[in-house]
């Protein structure tokens, strides 16, 4: 059997809002530095036998996972138009990419070349995001006649914001929540309740004599 493994960038960029130049006169309090997002999207075949992923193949996918660094924010989907997506091949996929702190996503993104007949790909999507144009000085005449806001006003907010953000994603439409949970809800409140207190235990006692000795 035939095995190949492909690796493809599918550069995607999507803009939040506004524009990332400088603009002329800017007299609001709206940064015109925004993020930009942009989506790469990975590629990875392995050979499915007999609905089966092989040890060897899962060692060669493993090495691609530990390779590429995969991680909370990527999205790990499973690209698979034949019949052994219900096979077991699907669920060891599934158990490694749980493994990692990941769940398998439902939304298969557009990827190049068709699939191998008895293969599956393995699709990670990672997002990246920043502030291009920042930092901004062009501003730099004491003269304001329009009373416009600095060229570099919201870089150093919007950058950090970019730059910690654990999925970049969020900041095009925020996380969803399909549904409530009393316990993720109410965690908070139970930890404050049910955790000791500081000052609950004996005082320290220090000696106030001896000096170095």
């Amino acid at each position: 059997m035939k095995k190949i493994a492909t690796w493809t960038v599918l550069a995607l960029a999507t803009s939040l809002t506004g524009c990332t130049g400088a603009a002329v006169s800017n007299r609001s309090l709206d940064s015109v530095h925004q993020p930009v997002v942009r989506n790469a999207i990975y590629q990875f075949d392995v050979a499915a036998s007999n609905g089966e992923l092989p040890p060897s193949e899962q060692g060669r996918l493993q090495g691609w996972l530990d390779s590429m660094g995969v991680r909370y924010g990527d999205r790990v989907a499973i690209e698979d138009p034949s019949a052994y997506g219900a096979g077991s091949a699907l669920a060891t996929v599934r158990s490694m990419v749980e493994r990692r702190g990941l769940l398998l996503s439902r939304d298969v993104p557009v990827t190049t070349g068709a699939v191998p007949q008895d293969h599956l790909r393995v699709v990670v999507t990672r997002a990246t995001a920043s502030v291009p144009g920042c930092p901004n000085w062009d501003s730099k005449s004491s003269i304001n006649p329009t009373n416009s806001t600095s060229s570099n006003y919201g870089c150093a907010t919007n950058s950090n914001l970019a730059s910690m953000v654990a999925d970049p994603n969020d900041l095009i439409k925020g996380a969803s929540n399909t549904g409530s949970d009393p316990t993720a809800a109410t965690r908070a409140i139970q930890t404050y309740r049910t955790k000791p207190q500081t000052g609950a235990g004996e005082l320290t006692k220090a000696p106030t004599s001896g000096g170095g000795k």
